[in-house]
């Protein structure tokens, strides 16, 4: 039974440390609060069991579901049809337990930073919104973020309002030219604590130009170098190929985030992506690991997105990220409005589900 169900003043054990020592309670890896389970429960908008709304934590205190935000019905129907289960058991969308990951409380001093590439060779699976959204998430609480655009599209900077075909200096001036400093290339976004490094289709030409460098598979982790103390995190917009660019990506990378659209083409090309990152490791950076994958654009109303999710899970463990993102129009609105869906829409379910994710990063690399 779970303890948030019983009625005020009713026996039974009240506390998750009470109910762990039962027998045959899963163990988690991470502790998990009452009013976290709660939380992202009702944030997934289903229709609430009798007595749950009103029961008593434990510590006292009552849970109001709707005192934190409202969810867009229609989006939190994709990630939880059976969300009363969820409460029960206390799983995520990936069908594990799902741990609590706590509000981190501001760094005390900044850098160096840590590089995560947001790498896969399909293209239109999230990369860029997770890219944003996630910079975005972290820069809340408290990280400053810089954000790299290395795909030519410059789809990360027309995602943050910048139109590419006015820049001046991109991030293929840095890579190419001698003496040019990141500050020159550097612009502020509308999100404190959050910069970005812009790109156009000039970095399509740096492909080709770089096969005649030494050491061509490291001029980004060069270009990189001196900013490293300015920010506690460095996230890479790769672009959708396994070409030099993205190996470069790897190269300079502490880590290497892998949004997967639930959609079965998509899961075909992992196997493909994992071993260009252990030949990476092996050769190039053997820093380099993998944070996790992230399933997106999940619709569980469709048994397809069930299916691919699990198969996922099933040959992935725990690489597979807790927090799902499911399908939202607010992300396309949001690209239209050149700005994160965490200021856009702040009290939707997309922006709760990527502060999560910046939660659950932040408990992955033990920054705290």
């Amino acid at each position: 039974m779970n303890e948030s169900t019983i009625a005020p003043g009713s026996g039974g054990p009240r506390t998750f440390d009470a109910r762990q020592q039962q027998p045959g309670y899963p163990s988690l890896e991470y502790p998990i609060s009452d009013h976290e389970a709660l939380r992202y429960a009702s944030a997934l908008d289903a229709p609430v069991e009798p007595g749950l709304v009103q029961s008593e934590m434990a510590d006292g205190q009552f849970y109001d579901p709707d005192a934190e935000y409202e969810p867009d019905p229609e989006y939190a129907a994709t990630l939880a049809p059976d969300a009363a289960r969820q409460r029960r058991e206390r799983v995520g969308p990936t069908g594990r337990p799902l741990p609590y990951f706590p509000i981190p409380s501001p760094p005390s001093e900044h850098g160096p930073a840590r590089i995560i590439a947001m790498c896969n060779q399909k293209g239109g699976v999230g990369k860029t919104t997770s890219t944003i959204n996630l910079g975005a998430a972290l820069a809340e609480y408290g990280r400053r973020v810089l954000l790299v655009d290395f795909d030519p599209q410059g789809a990360l900077s027309v995602g943050l309002g910048v139109n590419p075909m006015e820049l001046d200096l991109t991030v293929y001036n840095l890579l190419m030219e001698r003496g040019l400093t990141a500050d020159e290339v550097l612009l502020k976004t509308a999100v404190p604590g959050m910069d970005l490094l812009p790109s156009n289709i000039d970095l399509s030409a740096a492909e080709v130009q770089l096969v005649s460098e030494v050491a061509r598979e490291s001029a980004l982790a060069r270009a990189l170098k001196p900013l490293m103390n300015d920010y506690d995190y460095v996230i890479i917009d790769c672009q959708p190929s396994l070409g030099l660019l993205t190996v470069n990506a790897l190269t300079a990378a502490h880590s290497v985030i892998v949004p997967l659209e639930c959609e079965f083409f998509a899961l075909r090309g992992v196997a493909l992506l994992t071993e260009t990152i252990e030949k990476v490791c092996e050769r190039l950076n053997p820093e380099l690991r993998l944070d996790g994958i992230l399933a997106t654009m999940y619709d569980s109303r469709t048994v397809h997105s069930r299916e691919v999710l699990a198969r996922v899970v099933e040959a992935f463990g725990e690489h597979v990220f807790h927090t799902v993102i499911g399908r939202t129009v607010r992300f396309p609105e949001t690209t239209v409005a050149g700005e994160p869906i965490t200021t856009y829409a702040s009290n939707s379910v997309g922006a709760a589900a990527y502060r999560q994710l910046a939660r659950e990063v932040l408990a992955r690399c033990h920054v705290e």
